[in-house]
C-alpha cells in the first residue's frame, strides 16, 4: 500500500474546503505540507483528483469516486483505532436539519439522545432542506433531517414520520368563520409561505398546482415563526406543518382552514451520503427520534 492515512485525511480535507490553505489549517499543519502530501499521492498513482476552477480545487470524476471510497476507508480505520484504544467517541454525533424538524422536533430528540449518552459532544445545524442537503453532502454533518424527497444520486432517503401541513388564519380573519376554504377563496386570499426551495412549500404547491398560476403569494419568509406572525397580524393567510402550529390551535390564536380534496400530507426523512458505513452515533440518533415519535404517538 503506497498512499497513507495522512494523505487521506488531506485529500478529503481539500474537497470539503476547495482550498489548500483552508485545508492545511483544519488539519493543524502547513500549507506546503499538505500541497506535497496531495501531490506526492497523485504522482504515485498517476491520476489527477482535482480541477483547478477560479482558484479553488474541485474534484473533477475520478475524486469524486474516490472520495465516497475514502471516507469509508477513514470511518473504518477511526472505529478500529476506537477499538484499539478502548476509548471510543460515546455518541458524538453532527445532525443537520430543516426549520421544522430543527425548532420543533429535533431539540426534543435531542434531550432524549442525551439522556442515554450524557457525553455525547452533539452539534445542532439548522437550515432550510437544500442547505441540509448540501451539508450531508459535503459530509459536514453525520446525518440530515429534512421535509421533502430530494432526488441526488450520491443521496440515500430513510423514511422516519409522517406530516401533513395546515392552511390556517387569525382567529379575527374573516375566513375564520368559514372553516372551509373554495376554490375562489384560495384564489383571492393573500398567502403567507415559505420560499420556494422549502419542503413545506414544495408540498404546498404540488397539492395546489392546478391553482398556482392563480394564486396570491403575497409574502414568502425562510422562517415559521414570521410566517405564524404575519398571519396573527392579518396580512394573509398561512401554510405550515402542523406539528409548528399545534400549540397556537390549543390558544385559540390560530384558527385552522380546511381545504378539500388537497393532499397535504408529507414524509420526514434522515439524509446521509449513499455507501457511506453508518457510525454507531447515527444509528442511535435514528433510534432514539424513532423510539421517542412512537412513545409520543402511543401516549
Amino acid at each position: 500500500m503506497k498512499f497513507t492515512l495522512r494523505q487521506l485525511q488531506i485529500f478529503l480535507a481539500v474537497a470539503r474546503y476547495q482550498n489548500i490553505s483552508r485545508a492545511a489549517k483544519s488539519l493543524h499543519m502547513s500549507q506546503s505540507a499538505a500541497s506535497e502530501a496531495l501531490l506526492t499521492l497523485e504522482r504515485t498513482y498517476e491520476v489527477s483528483l482535482f480541477d483547478r476552477v477560479r482558484n479553488k480545487l474541485v474534484l473533477n470524476a475520478i475524486g469524486h469516486t474516490l472520495r465516497r471510497e475514502a471516507e469509508n476507508l477513514l470511518a473504518h480505520c477511526q472505529g478500529f483505532e476506537k477499538l484499539l484504544r478502548d476509548h471510543a467517541e460515546v455518541g458524538h454525533i453532527k445532525v443537520g436539519a430543516s426549520f421544522t424538524i430543527g425548532n420543533h422536533l429535533a431539540t426534543r430528540y435531542l434531550s432524549g439522545y442525551l439522556s442515554q449518552y450524557p457525553k455525547a459532544d452533539v452539534a445542532l445545524d439548522i437550515a432550510n432542506t437544500p442547505d441540509v442537503v448540501a451539508k450531508v453532502l459535503n459530509f459536514e454533518v453525520d446525518i440530515g433531517m429534512i421535509e421533502g424527497e430530494v432526488q441526488h444520486r450520491d443521496l440515500e432517503l430513510l423514511p422516519w414520520r409522517e406530516d401533513e401541513l395546515v392552511v390556517f388564519c387569525a382567529a379575527d380573519h374573516p375566513l375564520a368563520r368559514k372553516k372551509t376554504l373554495s376554490v375562489q377563496d384560495i384564489r383571492e386570499a393573500a398567502w403567507i409561505l415559505r420560499e420556494p426551495d422549502s419542503g413545506a412549500r414544495q408540498t404546498f404547491d404540488r397539492a395546489l398546482a392546478g391553482l398556482l398560476p392563480a394564486i396570491n403569494v403575497y409574502l414568502e419568509f425562510r422562517h415559521n415563526e414570521a410566517i405564524k406572525n404575519a398571519v396573527e397580524s392579518g396580512l394573509g393567510i398561512g401554510c405550515l406543518s402542523e406539528i409548528v402550529l399545534r400549540k397556537n390551535f390549543v390558544h385559540g390564536d390560530l384558527v385552522a382552514l380546511r381545504l378539500p380534496k388537497r393532499d397535504m400530507r408529507r414524509t420526514f426523512y434522515f439524509a446521509m451520503p449513499r455507501g457511506r458505513v453508518h457510525r454507531e452515533s447515527v444509528r442511535a440518533w435514528m433510534q432514539t427520534c424513532i423510539a421517542m415519535d412512537r412513545a409520543a404517538d402511543s401516549g
